[in-house]
């Protein structure tokens, strides 16, 4: 499936693309999951530019929840030879909720190579599934498969603090890897602040920065998570994502409102606290 068809987006007569928020692209709090905004975003960039993106930044200003319908309205601000710097505005309503900047574009290869390492953990076949949660049935989380490579389950917490690193394996079966698919696994440091404190504990994301190094086929990605600190109530983190042959796909980056579970998923005044 390609990724305009997975989020169900079109192009209406104003030249807006149109976002409807349905349950399977929410997150366990019931609105819309961060990197399916950022993704539905880089993917109408994409399509209305026609260049690749490079990197995209999204600031989360509100949430969307169903039966809204997000408008995404994108702007070329800069038109250059090989690449552009653009710019886009998700509202509900006349309600901003989120705001992207970003590049797109291609150079000729002049130079290439890679320095990043990525961690040696077993093959997806070889780690346990992550469970899907109760509230997590008919969202995002139970579109996707998700390997504990490693990392903590659900069942395993509370219980030490770790060293701030984790990694997940995660495969989005109905999309190749594309913009959109490293844009919602890039999403996941809010799951390693869960894994750095020891505690059933995650967050709600501020932004969410996605930098795109090859568009690589692979069956499962490795969103290795680095949490660098948590302070003040925020915390801020890295994801490296990888393919399964070691290719360097892209890497995420993020700061998040650290808060702790709530595990009654039917309470309506603990829904600003369901996290990942």
């Amino acid at each position: 499936m390609d990724p305009i068809s997975f989020f169900g987006m079109e192009r209406d007569h104003r030249g807006l693309w149109r976002l409807p928020v349905t349950r399977r692209l929410c997150s366990g709090m019931g609105a819309l999951f961060g990197g399916c905004g950022l993704g539905a975003t880089v993917e109408a960039l994409e399509e209305e530019f026609g260049r690749p993106v490079v990197w995209a930044t999204a600031q989360f200003l509100s949430f969307a929840r169903p039966p809204s319908v997000v408008d995404i309205e994108v702007t070329e601000i800069v038109h250059g030879h090989r690449s552009s710097q653009v710019r886009a505005v998700g509202s509900v309503g006349g309600e901003e909720i989120f705001a992207v900047m970003g590049a797109t574009g291609r150079r000729p290869p002049t130079h290439e190579g890679s320095w990043a390492q990525k961690p040696g953990v077993p093959s997806p076949d070889e780690c346990p599934p992550r469970a899907v949660l109760p509230r997590h049935r008919g969202t995002l989380g139970e579109h996707l498969e998700m390997r504990l490579a490693n990392a903590r389950g659900h069942e395993d917490l509370p219980g030490p603090r770790g060293d701030g690193r984790s990694a997940l394996w995660v495969r989005v079966p109905e999309l190749a890897v594309s913009s959109a698919s490293l844009s919602i696994v890039g999403d996941y440091v809010p799951f390693g602040i869960s894994q750095a404190l020891g505690r059933r504990a995650g967050g709600n994301s501020l932004d969410n920065t996605v930098r795109i190094v090859r568009r690589h086929p692979t069956d499962w990605i490795l969103a290795d998570i680095r949490v660098h600190a948590i302070t003040d109530g925020f915390g801020h983190g890295l994801v490296h994502l990888w393919a399964e042959d070691g290719t360097l796909l892209a890497t995420a980056s993020q700061s998040t409102i650290v808060r702790d579970w709530i595990d009654d998923p039917d309470s309506s005044a603990n829904a600003q606290e369901r996290t990942r």
